[in-house]
């Protein structure tokens, strides 16, 4: 189970308790290229756009959600603050595209268009200040136990729907639980809203808000499959790709080359930051293998492999080791995945193996040996396997 952290304000967090949906925004960006070959978009902007249909896609059933409501001085919310907890109630997020038809748009005061349905978990009335979780030290007794998923997101600009690991979700919720003092809102036969003047979500006289807007399918493969074929970057849409579809049976050799026979996994990251520079773990993935914790970094490449992608991957091996296994102790099982290469008889290929091999060597005692798959497009669909070596 996954945690995510969805940003707001005043007036969309009133509209998610209300409506129950959390959602993220593209600003005035209209999505062309959804179920698409075909954009008119800027490639820097469609990457955004495709980075956050990654985020988007990640979301499973049960998930569990937290608001962060942002500092917003006009509406006297003078610091950041945490609310909680809720769960995702279906797999995935859906579309809702930046136009006249969007629904509650006028309402929100700005373009969510990225949603996700939710439910109430266990909710509490009072939020935790982003001081209490991100900066009071009284009770961490190492610097790898702070929450740096959300530190990081700090440092690195405004991320709408980010996901926190298992101990720091931990962390946060047992937060907020005792901010409350334990107690769990009493909302049976209730509605929920959010009272600004005394910050606290609150339950109202049920009016039964269905939530009734359009629900489109996010699906990048027709534009992912289109990038492919004239040999332009495309690894963004293959992270959505991936994070959509990993351990759903929807491709089989996907899932095969990855979690092996075991679809089950635990918990679903992208683009996890790793360090206080642009470090991101392209898609990472906590499984349970005979009773032992396996996390699988994972490096992603629109082009073939070559001989310095290990560079990238041992810094991923090192983050681990320091930040992540202090607080949940795993293998480690590093995993490349990268574009088909044809010819294999050429000495490249042979330096890219022995790459492999004196990275193996180096972390002989550190992490399982790296894992090398490669993808190729078969008609319409992406084939993964993996190349022993």
């Amino acid at each position: 189970m996954t945690t995510h952290v969805f940003i707001v304000d005043p007036t969309t967090f009133k509209l998610h308790l209300e409506y129950l949906f959390a959602g993220t925004g593209a600003k005035d960006n209209y999505v062309d290229f959804n179920n698409s070959p075909n954009t008119k978009l800027h490639p820097t902007k469609e990457n955004m756009l495709a980075s956050m249909m990654a985020d988007a896609s990640r979301v499973r059933e049960g998930d569990q959600i937290i608001f962060y409501l942002q500092q917003n001085f006009p509406s006297k919310i003078f610091e950041g603050k945490f609310y909680g907890i809720f769960q995702a109630k279906n797999d995935w997020s859906f579309l809702d595209n930046n136009d006249n038809k969007q629904y509650l748009a006028k309402e929100l005061e700005k373009s969510l268009t990225f949603r996700t349905l939710i439910e109430p978990y266990k909710v509490y009335s009072e939020g935790v200040t982003e001081w209490e979780a991100l900066d009071e030290i009284k009770n961490i007794q190492s610097p790898n136990q702070m929450l740096w998923s959300l530190i990081y997101r700090k440092l690195k600009g405004n991320r709408g729907n980010t996901m926190i690991t298992i101990y720091e979700a931990e962390r946060l919720c047992q937060l907020i639980r005792d901010k409350n003092s334990r107690l769990e809102m009493d909302i049976k036969g209730k509605d929920l809203s959010f009272d600004q003047k005394n910050q606290k979500i609150v339950s109202t006289e049920r009016k039964t808000n269905k939530y009734s807007g359009r629900k489109e399918e996010i699906d990048l493969l027709p534009r992912l499959i289109a990038k492919y074929k004239v040999n332009k970057s495309f690894e963004t849409h293959l992270q959505a790709y991936i994070v959509k579809n990993i351990g759903q049976g929807v491709n089989k050799s996907l899932d095969h080359s990855i979690l092996g026979e075991n679809l089950e996994f635990e918990w679903l990251g992208n683009e996890v930051s790793c360090g206080v520079g642009m470090q991101r773990i392209d898609v990472m993935i906590s499984v349970n293998e005979n009773d032992q914790r396996v996390l699988i970094p994972i490096e992603l490449k629109a082009v073939e492999a070559n001989i310095t992608n290990t560079k990238q991957i041992q810094r991923y091996v090192d983050w681990i080791e320091q930040y992540y296994n202090p607080n949940r102790q795993s293998d480690i099982r590093p995993v490349l995945i990268s574009k088909k290469i044809e010819n294999k008889s050429t000495d490249k290929y042979k330096t890219i193996l022995s790459s492999f091999k004196d990275f193996n060597t180096l972390n002989s005692k550190r992490c399982e040996k790296l894992k090398y798959i490669e993808y190729h497009l078969d008609k319409r669909s992406l084939v993964f396997q993996e190349v022993k070596y």
